[in-house]
C-alpha cells in the first residue's frame, strides 16, 4: 500500500476508534440503570453483553459463516477482549467509575510493551510523550479523585487492572491477525464476556438471578443499549486495532476515560471531579490529540 493511502488509513482509523471508545464512556449508565430497576449486582452485565449475541449469531447463520472452521486466533482475540469486557463491566458496578476507568487505561503502558516484544512496534519520541501524557493524566484524575472515588483499594480496581493486561493482549491479536473476520471476533467477545459475567456474579452475588419478568422489562434498555450503540463501537474499535498497533489503540482509547468521567461527574453527585482531576481529564484529551 502506498505510504500516502496508509497514512490516509492510519488517520481515518484512529478518528473512528476515539468516536467508538466515546460511545464506551457511557457504558456504567446502562448498567446503573438496570441495578436501579432491580437487576442485582452483575447480572445487567451478563444481560446487556447476551443482547448482541441475538443481533450476531443470525447474522453469522445467514453468512454461512463457520465459527470453527478457523477459531484460533479468532478465539484469542474474543478471550481476551471478552474476559475484559466481563471484568471491567464487573468492576464499574461495585467500584467508583471513574476510578476503574482510569486504572483500566493503564492498558497504555501494556499495550506498549506488547507492541515492542510481540509485535516489533516502533517507539518514537512522539509515542514516548504521548504514553507519558496519557499516563499523566491518569494519574492526576486518580489521586486527585474526592468521595466515594478515595474507598481502599479493592477486588474492584484488581479487576479494573486486570481487564487493562487483558485487552492489551486482544488489541495486539487483532494487529497479529488483521485478517480475521470482524463478526467472528465480535461474536466470541461478547460470548467470553457473558461467561465472565456470570461466573463473578454467580461468585459475588450469589441467589440474586433476575426473574424472567425482570430481564424482559429492561429488555429494551438493555437490547438499545448494547445490540445498537455498544456492538457497532466494538466493531469499529475491532477494525481500527487491525490498522493501528496496540501502544497508539489504547492511548486513543482514552476518550472513553474523559466521557466516562464527564458524565459520571454531572449524573452521579457522590463523584464530583476536583480541579486535578480536570486538569488530568485536559491532558488525557491532550493525549488523545497528540496519538492521532
Amino acid at each position: 500500500m502506498p505510504p500516502v493511502v496508509e497514512a490516509q488509513r492510519q488517520r481515518r482509523a484512529a478518528l473512528l476508534l476515539v468516536l467508538g471508545a466515546s460511545v464506551w464512556g457511557l457504558y456504567w449508565l446502562p448498567l446503573r440503570e438496570m441495578n436501579r430497576l432491580g437487576i442485582e449486582g452483575t447480572w445487567g452485565v451478563v444481560f446487556f453483553n447476551f443482547c448482541p449475541l441475538l443481533v450476531l449469531l443470525p447474522l453469522l447463520m445467514w453468512k454461512g459463516v463457520n465459527l470453527w472452521a478457523r477459531p484460533g486466533p479468532a478465539l484469542f482475540i474474543g478471550a481476551m477482549t471478552g474476559v475484559a469486557m466481563g471484568a471491567y463491566s464487573t468492576a464499574m458496578v461495585i467500584a467508583p467509575v471513574i476510578r476503574v476507568t482510569m486504572e483500566f487505561y493503564l492498558t497504555a503502558v501494556w499495550s506498549t510493551i506488547i507492541g515492542v516484544l510481540w509485535l516489533s512496534e516502533q517507539i518514537d519520541l512522539r509515542r514516548v510523550a504521548t504514553v507519558i501524557a496519557g499516563l499523566f493524566g491518569l494519574f492526576l484524575l486518580i489521586v486527585g479523585a474526592s468521595g466515594a472515588a478515595d474507598s481502599a483499594f479493592g477486588f474492584g480496581d484488581v479487576l479494573a487492572l486486570a481487564s487493562g493486561v487483558l485487552w492489551a493482549f486482544g488489541a495486539a491479536g487483532m494487529k497479529r491477525w488483521p485478517s480475521e473476520n470482524l463478526l467472528v471476533t465480535s461474536f466470541y467477545q461478547f460470548l467470553f464476556a457473558v461467561l465472565a459475567g456470570s461466573i463473578f456474579a454467580q461468585a459475588l452475588f450469589p441467589g440474586t438471578a433476575p426473574a424472567p419478568a425482570q430481564l424482559l422489562e429492561v429488555l429494551p434498555l438493555a437490547f438499545v443499549g448494547s445490540a445498537m450503540l455498544l456492538l457497532p463501537s466494538i466493531m469499529v474499535i475491532f477494525w481500527a486495532s487491525r490498522v493501528l498497533f496496540p501502544g497508539r489503540v489504547a492511548i486513543l482509547m482514552m476518550s472513553e476515560a474523559l466521557v466516562a468521567t464527564i458524565s459520571a461527574t454531572l449524573l452521579l453527585p457522590e463523584e464530583t471531579m476536583t480541579l486535578m482531576q480536570w486538569t488530568g481529564a485536559a491532558i488525557v484529551l491532550l493525549a488523545c490529540l497528540l496519538g492521532s
